[in-house]
C-alpha cells in the first residue's frame, strides 16, 4: 500500500527540523513558515506533544518542515521522555535544525543541554532567537553565542521579522526547483477519529486498518505518535487519522480531558469526516459533548459511533433505541449525524463503516444547481417571509444563500424549518447546512 501522508515524504525533499524547551514559540515559527495553521498555538507550555509536518517554498527551494514538542533533555518523566525520543526520530533524517530560544528570558540548563546534544549529531544547526521584535532584543542576541553555535538570528515568530534573513541561511544548500514538482494525488476521504481518552480510538482504527498501527493500552491517554494511515476499500481512499490525548502520570483527570479536546480540534480541522466515538458502558458524558460541539462547528460530516456495545447487557434492542434517543436529547445540534453502534474490540459493526463514511463525504460535497433551488423554492412553505431564490455558496460544509425580502437572520425555528426541507428534498446526510440570508428588493412592475 503506497502512502503518501507528510510522515513519510520522500527523502528527496530536504527536512527542516524545529525544536527548543517548551513556550518558545516552535509551533508560531512553524505556521509562519508554513503558512498554514497546521500546529496549534496556545499560552500553555506543552501543547504540542506530536511531530507535525508540512512543507514550505522560500524562494523557489522547497523543504519539508517538522514541529517537534517542547524537549526537556534530562526531563526523566514518562511523557518529557517520549516527546524527546519522538523528537529524535525526525532529527536523523534533518537536513538542516532550526533550535529555538527566547530571547526575552536568560539562557536555561534546558537550552545548554539541547544545544549540546545538537552539536554532537554533526548536522546543520541555526540559532533562533525568538521574540527580539525590537532593536534592544535584537542587540542581547549575541548572548546566546555562549550556546557554541555560530549562525544566530534574531527573530519575531509572531510578527514575521526576521525570518526571511533566516530562511536564507537556512535553505542556502538546497537547489532551486525549475518546474512543479509533482505530488501526490489526494482524493482520499479524510476521516478523524475522535473522542475523549479511553473510548477505544485506537482499537476501532486498527480495525479499520485491519491490522495493529496504533498503540492500544488500558490506561486513558496513552501518549504515541501522531497517526495518519491510508488505506483502500471498494476502489475508495481513505486517511485514517487518530491522536490520542496526553495524561502525564501522576497529574489530575483535568489535564486528560483538555488534551483530548486539543487533539479533537486539531484532528477535526484535517478532516473531511468526523467518526465521533462514544462508550456504550459509560453512557454520555460531559466532555463527550463539549467534542461533538467542536465536531459540529468544525463543519465537518460527522458520524456517532458508540463503542463497547458488545459490553452493555440487557436486551440490545431496547437498549439501543434507549441509547440512541438519549444521544438525540444530548446532542441536538447534531440531529444530523447517523447513529451506528459497534464493538472495535471484536469488530461487529465496523466494516459497514467505510458505506456509511463515503456516503457522508459525498452528501458534504454534494452540490445542488441554481436551477433545482429554484424549482424547489417554487414548491416551499415558508410563513416568516418571502423566498425570492436559494443558490449554493459552497460545499463541506454545504452552504446556500438564501434571498429573501427584507435582511438580518432567519428566526431559529425558521431557519431549521428550512434546513429540515432542503434535507427532506436533498438528503445532505450526516453533514451540516449553513444558510446566510441576503435582503433582495422585488422587482418593480413597470408603468
Amino acid at each position: 500500500m503506497r502512502c503518501y501522508h507528510r510522515k513519510y515524504m520522500s527523502h528527496a525533499t530536504p527536512t527542516v527540523v524545529i525544536v527548543g524547551r517548551p513556550n518558545v514559540g516552535k509551533s508560531t515559527l512553524f505556521n509562519r513558515i508554513t503558512g498554514q495553521r497546521r500546529a496549534i498555538v496556545g499560552d500553555e507550555p506543552g501543547i504540542t506533544r506530536d511531530r507535525i509536518h508540512g512543507t514550505a517554498d522560500h524562494h523557489g527551494r522547497r523543504f519539508e518542515v517538522i514541529d517537534t514538542g517542547g524537549i526537556v533533555v534530562n526531563d526523566h518523566e514518562y511523557i518529557a521522555s517520549q516527546i524527546l525520543q519522538q523528537a529524535e526520530v525526525a532529527l536523523q533524517t534533518a537536513a538542516h535544525i532550526i533550535l529555538l530560544v527566547d530571547g526575552r528570558s536568560e539562557i536555561t540548563g534546558s537550552d545548554r543541554d539541547l544545544a549540546q546534544m545538537l552539536r554532537r549529531l554533526g548536522k546543520p544547526v541555526t540559532l533562533a532567537v525568538n521574540k527580539a521584535d525590537s532593536s534592544a532584543k535584537s542587540d542581547l542576541a549575541h548572548e546566546f553565542y555562549g550556546l557554541g553555535i555560530a549562525d544566530i538570528f534574531p527573530i519575531s515568530a509572531e510578527h514575521g521579522i526576521g525570518i526571511d534573513a533566516m530562511l536564507d541561511h537556512v535553505t542556502n544548500g538546497i537547489p532551486e526547483e525549475t518546474e512543479t514538482a509533482p505530488t501526490p494525488r489526494d482524493e482520499a476521504i479524510r476521516v478523524a477519529i475522535i473522542g475523549r481518552p479511553n473510548v477505544g480510538k485506537s482499537t476501532l482504527l486498527n480495525q479499520l486498518l485491519g491490522h495493529d498501527r496504533a498503540i492500544i493500552s488500558p490506561i486513558a491517554g496513552t501518549t504515541r505518535d501522531a497517526v495518519d494511515e491510508r488505506v483502500s476499500r471498494d476502489g475508495t481512499e481513505y486517511v485514517l487519522i487518530d491522536t490520542a490525548g496526553i495524561r502525564r502520570k501522576g497529574k489530575t483527570k483535568e489535564m486528560a480531558e483538555k488534551l483530548s479536546v486539543v487533539m479533537a480540534r486539531r484532528n477535526i480541522r484535517m478532516a473531511g469526516v468526523v467518526l465521533l466515538l462514544l462508550d456504550a458502558t459509560e453512557g454520555i458524558v460531559a466532555l463527550d459533548t463539549t467534542i461533538a460541539g467542536y465536531a459540529h462547528e468544525g463543519g465537518r460530516g460527522v458520524i456517532i459511533c458508540v463503542n463497547k456495545w458488545d459490553e452493555v447487557p440487557g436486551h440490545k434492542g431496547q437498549k439501543k433505541n434507549e441509547f440512541e434517543q438519549n444521544i438525540r436529547d444530548e446532542f441536538k445540534f447534531l440531529e444530523y449525524a447517523p447513529v451506528v453502534f459497534l464493538s472495535a474490540k471484536t469488530g461487529a459493526g465496523v466494516p459497514q463503516l467505510f458505506a456509511l463514511i463515503r456516503e457522508v463525504y459525498q452528501s458534504a460535497s454534494q452540490r445542488i444547481t441554481t436551477g433545482e433551488m429554484n424549482r424547489f423554492v417554487e414548491q416551499l412553505r415558508f410563513e416568516e417571509r418571502r423566498i425570492f431564490y436559494i443558490t449554493q455558496a459552497s460545499i463541506r460544509p454545504p452552504a446556500f444563500v438564501v434571498f429573501t425580502d427584507r435582511g438580518g437572520p432567519l428566526h431559529f425555528s425558521h431557519e431549521r424549518q428550512l434546513v429540515n426541507q432542503i434535507r427532506k428534498r436533498f438528503g445532505f446526510r450526516g453533514t451540516p447546512i449553513v444558510l446566510k440570508t441576503r435582503a433582495k428588493e422585488p422587482a418593480r412592475k413597470r408603468k
